[in-house]
């Protein structure tokens, strides 16, 4: 699929973050790693690639995030066009979280920038990043090394996990639900309320929905084929039609929203069951890493 020459991102924006970002560093970074035997390592042969997914450029890479130049620039172009800056806003849904969670996934988690700050904040706990592109998982790896931090790193559907029922605390998802149609989304959040403990918590970081309908240039940025949908819908209602309770989004520097459920813990057990979930000693099946074992 070509990429489109007629967005704003390509007619005007991209030629200026690509004048900031250092070419020939990125050139020596993609050139180090070995894309294939390095993915090939972290591949899951079972996991399908969703045709939305497959089928779609995502912000004008060839391929989207299945080529592994879109794990190289993702970063450097991400830092300039995520206003007012990218570590503010990742912080945000970081400083939305109540209790200390042991046990943390993060779905759609690209090269682990929110997975990476999540471990930062609660490095007692064991926290997974999740992603459908090896590529983005091997940047992510890179740069959890790079920065001393042990975590772990899986190639699957956010649909469709894996892991066992109620095996987290917390389950996150950063700038994901705006690069995926609205019945996938719903499958994510689904999956989400499946993993959740009674008690645990699901925040999402994404683009604030009213803001891009009053806004609809900002929906044209970027060759974003699901954005539009997005916009018109409600993540609140998808988590409350799952089943989350005490649905509240926040507002975010404007263009961005945080939006945070809790999965309803059952009325027998709310007496014994801290509010949460995140400080619960109720065993799990783990694998022998200590992390939840998937169930491939």
């Amino acid at each position: 699929m070509a990429v489109r020459k007629d967005t704003i991102w390509e007619r005007f924006l991209s030629p200026i973050v690509r004048s900031l970002i250092d070419q020939e560093k990125l050139r020596q970074l993609y050139e180090s790693i070995d894309w294939e035997g390095e993915s090939d390592r972290l591949c899951n042969p079972q996991v399908i690639y969703p045709d939305y997914y497959s089928s779609q450029n995502f912000h004008g890479i060839e391929g989207g995030y299945l080529n592994p130049s879109a794990s190289v620039t993702y970063d450097p172009i991400t830092q300039y066009v995520l206003p007012p800056n990218e570590t503010w806003v990742r912080q945000g849904l970081i400083d939305r979280i109540k209790g200390t969670p042991r046990r943390i996934l993060d779905l759609g988690c690209g090269t682990g920038s929110t997975t990476l700050m999540l471990k930062q904040a609660f490095p007692q706990a064991q926290v997974i990043g999740l992603d459908l592109s090896p590529y983005m998982l091997v940047m992510a790896e890179h740069k959890a090394k790079t920065a001393g931090l042990t975590m772990q790193w899986r190639h699957g559907n956010a649909e469709e996990t894996g892991f066992p029922n109620a095996s987290f605390d917390l389950v996150t998802a950063s700038l994901l639900f705006h690069e995926t149609p609205p019945a996938a989304a719903k499958s994510i959040l689904r999956e989400g309320f499946r993993l959740l403990m009674p008690g645990g918590g699901l925040l999402i970081l994404d683009g604030n929905q009213k803001t891009l309908r009053q806004v609809d240039w900002l929906t044209e940025v970027f060759e974003e084929p699901y954005i539009k949908d997005y916009a018109t819908q409600s993540v609140e209602a998808w988590m409350g039609a799952v089943g989350f309770e005490a649905v509240q989004t926040h507002d975010h520097w404007w263009v961005h929203q945080i939006t945070q459920g809790m999965k309803p813990i059952p009325a027998n057990n709310r007496a014994t069951t801290p509010p949460q979930g995140f400080t619960s000693n109720t065993p799990q099946d783990f694998g022998s890493q200590g992390t939840p074992a998937p169930a491939f």
